[in-house]
């Protein structure tokens, strides 16, 4: 794998691949990805954090990569008139055919400039996106996705979201007992809910106010059972009002949300991690049948249970 550092490039991008791919092993410890930084030359490319990095390899390291990464990237040109500097465009030049291409965060305005995304889903900041339609209005561009796997061509939102778009690679390509175990490494979720557009500030509740917390911790052992809102109150030793209440204001969801949340999820788990019939997964999350289950998993993952099972299991 090449991380392709174009000056200046956003720090905490570039970190990104090197920490999860490089965290990457087999079951007795082996590495599974050879990740190296590149630039377009071997000059030292300044950051966005005030201090530069030396790039090990120049652009010759794109001929031999099997994935190329674009880290967000400041470059002008790309992210200001839609163009694509002479020295970067030698160098994407040389990248084969073939190649599975990666991009962090404002790295998709580099892929954009190079005409790459033309007439095919993408995703960047939600910042930059009115900025980045108007440059490139022939991108279908979503910024509420974190990230959008197109094939061969794989684009992250900000910053974070790059490790969420670099941990579903591992998951594809190395299967999700791998990705699970680089993520607990990395102390992340291994697989994140939602878009961009649902991120919610939540304030900590003041001192000696209860907390709902106990009570999902509990209820994330007892997803198998009838967990109505009015259990989940008496559990917290609160009125149904004040539950309901308190949970939002400190989860941004409702009780009911958020427990179809946690079961669709540990329902991915189970499809990930075992061999259990359809409808015997559905009944241990709680969502009830193999229909039920089948709804759900195409309503907010895209895909049936026996298809997810197939593509996170594929590397096992």
């Amino acid at each position: 794998m090449a991380v392709l550092a174009l000056d200046p490039v956003i720090g905490y991008d570039m970190a990104i691949p090197p920490a999860v791919f490089g965290y990457a092993t087999d079951a007795d410890g082996n590495p599974l990805y050879d990740v190296a930084v590149c630039g377009v030359d071997t000059a030292p490319v300044p950051t966005s954090a005030g201090y530069a990095v030396v790039p090990a390899y120049g652009p010759e390291l794109l001929e031999s990569a099997d994935t190329v990464i674009v880290p967000g990237t400041r470059l002008r040109g790309p992210r200001t008139d839609a163009t694509l500097p002479i020295q970067v465009a030698a160098a994407l030049a040389r990248v084969r055919p073939g190649t599975r291409l990666m991009s962090i965060c404002t790295g998709a305005f580099v892929f954009a400039a190079a005409g790459l995304l033309d007439n095919r889903p993408a995703t960047t900041h939600w910042a930059y996106a009115e900025h980045f339609r108007t440059l490139y209005p022939q991108v279908d561009l979503d910024e509420n996705a974190l990230f959008v796997d197109d094939g061969d061509i794989l684009t992250s939102a900000g910053l974070s979201a790059g490790m969420d778009l670099c941990l579903h690679v591992v998951r594809l390509d190395h299967g999700s007992a791998v990705a699970n175990r680089v993520a607990r490494h990395l102390v992340v979720p291994p697989w994140r809910d939602g878009g961009q557009s649902q991120f919610i500030e939540h304030g900590v509740p003041p001192t000696g106010v209860a907390s709902t917390a106990s009570t999902r911790d509990w209820a994330l052992g007892h997803l198998d059972e009838p967990l109505d809102l009015a259990t989940l109150a008496a559990h917290a030793r609160m009125s149904v009002r004040t539950f309901s209440r308190r949970f939002k204001a400190e989860t941004g969801l409702s009780p009911g949300t958020w427990l179809q949340q946690q079961r669709l999820r540990h329902a991915r788990h189970l499809l990930e991690t075992t061999d259990l019939p359809v409808d015997r997964v559905a009944v241990g999350a709680g969502l009830g049948s193999a229909a039920a289950l089948r709804h759900h998993m195409r309503s907010e993952v895209g895909v049936s249970p026996l298809r997810y099972r197939q593509t996170f299991r594929s590397g096992v």
